[in-house]
């Protein structure tokens, strides 16, 4: 009988194809996620593509890649612009918050502490800032 953990090449062999098989069932999930998330492809195109992927994984994914790859990128592009986008604005709304009342009648005070503004501007500026 053959033993497979006594020859240290087959052992890397076959961590090899573990990684070749683990990488090509990832891209089939970012394909089937890509045919789903195109809006520029009607409904049966779309099935079309997911039949060739589930009944010729090998040949559909290379076909794909090969004829939609471009368009793949570029939908992944923009969806990270997206995201971006939206920490940024996310980001800012929290920069706005942190700001709040609080932090205005702070300031107030420090300017009342130091004598650029009177107790009537101070309180004017704390009435805002509270409203």
């Amino acid at each position: 009988m053959w033993d497979f953990f006594s020859n240290f090449l087959s052992i890397l062999w076959f961590t090899l194809w573990i990684v070749v098989w683990v990488s090509f069932i990832i891209l089939v999930f970012r394909i089937i996620g890509d045919v789903f998330r195109d809006k520029s492809i009607g409904g049966f195109a779309k099935f079309l593509w997911i039949a060739a992927i589930v009944l010729l994984p090998v040949l559909g994914a290379l076909v794909y890649v090969i004829t939609r790859g471009r368009s793949m990128a570029q939908r992944d592009l923009e969806a990270a612009e997206g995201m971006r986008a939206a920490q940024v604005e996310y980001t800012k709304g929290l920069m706005n918050e942190a700001g709040g009342p609080a932090s205005e009648i702070k300031a107030a005070k420090d300017l009342l502490d130091a004598g650029t503004i009177t107790a009537e501007e101070y309180e004017a500026i704390k009435a805002k800032a509270l409203a």
